[in-house]
Parts: structure tokens; sequence; C-alpha cells
């Protein structure tokens, strides 16, 4: 097989050839920029600077040479725009807090206080507020919530509804290309396209609008699922009508090339419990959710995916009940979700794409003899009867040694019978 087989084999629940891995496939399973100038030295790969094409978690770009080189199997059709409002286009240099000398979008600007703090600003325009912050300190940028007073009176949801629309032709014309440029690479394609993630706290503050209304601040948006759910049903309704009418234009573009759709972001898991109950979520959530996902699975050869970080195995059957085939990051070492009792319990009906190692405290701070050990162990579980795509639990960050990546990377090949 080829990895494109590969992985569609897994996500129609077979057992492929070889296990298929994933990294930069998704906003969630990706490398930090870091770590990815690492991997290229480490594999002997040519030294440049690499593109941050996802500034929020400061994402690396995985080219081509170095797919090849950890034996990737999944390409990224990212989205027409960055979570900060602005394309990918026209790279210039520039250096990280860290020192790193990296490329991002001519757009990206930002400016540094006294302390040595970074501010990036919606859609580039330094004239706004700014929408999100490095500290002089950190690896990846922190949303600057920018909420005015909530008069609920005055209150309508037309004010969390100026990011949805119909998509523009020049955006469409973005998703074409992206997906165009995986084309020929024998690798599945994952893509992800704007306005279809329901309530996802990474985007109620709009780090990407200039002068958000609304509701924008986190805590007061998960009150409102309690006290305010009439207005949210009012989002989520117009959201998904617009969503619904951008998938037709953007499948007319983009036709079956895609194989995989990160639907949506939504996080319903703490580390030890949840933030809503099942009522909640199968009350606001589902019918959304099973709207866009019955259209997507009547029309087209999608697979889609649901990220949720978090202990959410309360939550696993609402969410094939939805219509979502793929559940990303599984977050293992959260409360119930052992590895077994989920591949036993949902393994047969929903695909698992992550899990293969924990990213908060194996893979960083593990010696590569217990990475490799746990990735075994995890390889072993998940791949009994395929429905397993290997990748971390969310994305590799900052600081993890790159022995220790490596050493996830070989245990993959060594599970699957090759040597490297």
């Amino acid at each position: 097989m080829n990895s494109r087989e590969r992985v569609k084999t897994s996500l129609a629940h077979k057992q492929p050839d070889k296990l298929p891995m994933d990294f930069g496939g998704t906003m969630c399973s990706g490398i930090h920029v870091s770590c990815v100038a690492a991997l290229r030295e480490h594999y002997g790969l040519e030294q440049r600077p690499v593109k941050v094409h996802e500034p929020y978690q400061m994402l690396g770009w995985v080219e081509d040479d170095l797919k090849k080189a950890m034996g990737i199997d999944v390409d990224c059709a990212p989205g027409p725009r960055t979570m900060f409002g602005f394309p990918n286009d026209n790279w210039k240099p520039w250096r990280t807090p860290w020192g790193q000398e990296v490329l991002v979008s001519e757009e990206f600007r930002t400016t540094t206080n006294a302390n040595g703090d970074v501010f990036i600003y919606p859609q580039g325009d330094t004239s706004a507020p700014p929408s999100a912050e490095m500290p002089k300190s950190g690896f990846f940028f922190d949303t600057i919530v920018r909420q005015e007073p909530i008069d609920d009176e005055r209150l309508n949801p037309a004010d969390n509804l100026e990011e949805f629309g119909p998509i523009s032709d020049d955006d469409l014309a973005r998703i074409a290309a992206n997906v165009r440029a995986c084309q020929g690479s024998g690798r599945a394609v994952a893509a992800g396209f704007p306005g279809t993630a329901i309530g996802d706290i990474a985007l109620v503050p709009a780090p990407f609008l200039k002068r958000p209304k609304g509701i924008r601040d986190i805590a007061e948006w998960y009150m409102s699922t309690v006290t305010r759910r009439d207005y949210l049903h009012a989002v989520f309704q117009k959201q998904t009508e617009f969503a619904l009418a951008n998938l037709a234009r953007i499948h007319a573009a983009v036709g079956n090339a895609v194989d995989v759709v990160f639907l949506c972001g939504t996080d319903f898991g703490t580390q030890t419990s949840q933030f809503c109950s099942i009522q909640t979520f199968r009350e606001l959530y589902m019918p959304y959710y099973k709207r866009m996902n019955e259209w997507i699975h009547k029309h087209t050869t999608w697979k889609t995916l649901k990220h949720s970080c978090g202990a959410v195995e309360p939550f696993i059957e609402g969410f094939i009940e939805s219509g979502f085939d793929i559940l990303n990051p599984v977050q293992c070492s959260a409360t119930g979700m052992d590895p077994r009792h989920l591949k036993k319990t949902f393994g047969d009906r929903i695909i698992f794409w992550g899990g293969g190692v924990d990213t908060q405290h194996v893979l960083p701070f593990a010696t590569p003899a217990a990475v490799r050990e746990q990735v075994l162990q995890r390889c072993e579980v998940f791949t009994q009867g395929g429905g397993f795509i290997f990748n971390t639990i969310h994305n590799v960050q900052a600081r993890t040694p790159v022995e220790n990546i490596v050493a996830m990377v070989n245990a993959v090949h060594e599970f699957n019978g090759e040597k490297r």
C-alpha cells in the first residue's frame, strides 16, 4: 500500500499493511517549530529556517523531505487563514524570543514591550488591539481576551456571528490550491475548513477579529452554556446554515481529493472530568454536529475528525451518534481514558487518531527507552482490527528532546517490522 491507501484502510476499520503515522496533518497533531528544526538536523536534511504555518501554537511546517525521513503518511491542506486572520503569504524571517530564526507570513506583525513579551495583531493590523501575547519565556501565543461590557438586554446573536458567513472566492481559491498542493504525494490529505467548529473555546475570543463583539470572554462563554442557552442556539443555528452552504462550495472546488476533515476542535474534557453534562452536549451541541456530519457523509467521501482533549469517555458515544468518524487526540492520561477500555468499547465504531504516547510526562521527560516502551504498548492495543492512526496526544511541544521524538518514530517503524 502507499500512504493514502494505508490511511484509508485504517479509516475503514480494516488492518493495513503497516500502521500509518501522522505528524503535521492537523493543527492538533503537529510539531513545534523548534522541534521541526531539531528533527531536520537529526536526519541530516538541509538546514534552513522552518516555516511557522500555525502561529498561534507556533507549529512548524513539516516539508516533504522530513516526511520521507520520518515515514509520515498524511499531508496537511491547511485552511485559508491562520488563527490570527491572515493568510500564509510571502514568507519573511522572524527571530523568536528563544533565538530561533523562522519564517512567517508577511502579515505576521508583532510588537515587543520593555519586558521582552511579544504581541501579535489580528489580520496583521497593528492599529487594532493585540489579540495574543507570547511571554518572553514562552514558546507559543496566549489569547488576549478583549471583552466589551455585556448588556444582556441588548445582546444580539449576530455579534457572535461576525466571523461566519459565505466563504469568499479568495478563501475558496486558497483552499483549492492547498488541496492541489498535496496531490501526487501518495499520502492521505487532511484538511481544515473554516466555520465548522461549534463553540470551540480557542475561537470564541476571536484572535482573528480586530474588535470582536458579543460574548468573547472564556469564562463568560462557558457560563452562557447554562445561563444564555437560547442565545447560543441562535448562534449555532445560523453558523451551521453558513457552514453547510460553504461545505457545498468547498466540495465543488476540491471534490474527494480530501480524505479527512478537521471539523471541530471544541474541548469537552478536563484532566479529570468534563466541561458540561452529557445532557448539555446532546441538547446544545449534537444537533448541529449531526447536520454537518450528515451532509458530509451524504455528499462526500470525507471522514470527519472531532478533536477534544481530556476525560471525554462519557461523550464518545455521543460523538459517534453525532456522525464523527475520528477522535483526536485520545488523551489516555485523563480519567476514564484507558487505551484498552477505549479500544474494546468504541474501537469498531470510531477511529483513534492519536494516543500513541503521552506528551505531558513521557515524551518530553522520560528516557528514549521509556518512550519506546510506551509507544509499542499503545500500538499493540490500538492497532487491533485497524481504526488507528499513530500520533502523539496533541502537538509535540517545545523543549521535547529530539532523541525522544526519534525514539518514538523508530518505535512505530519497529512495530511495523521496519529497520531505521
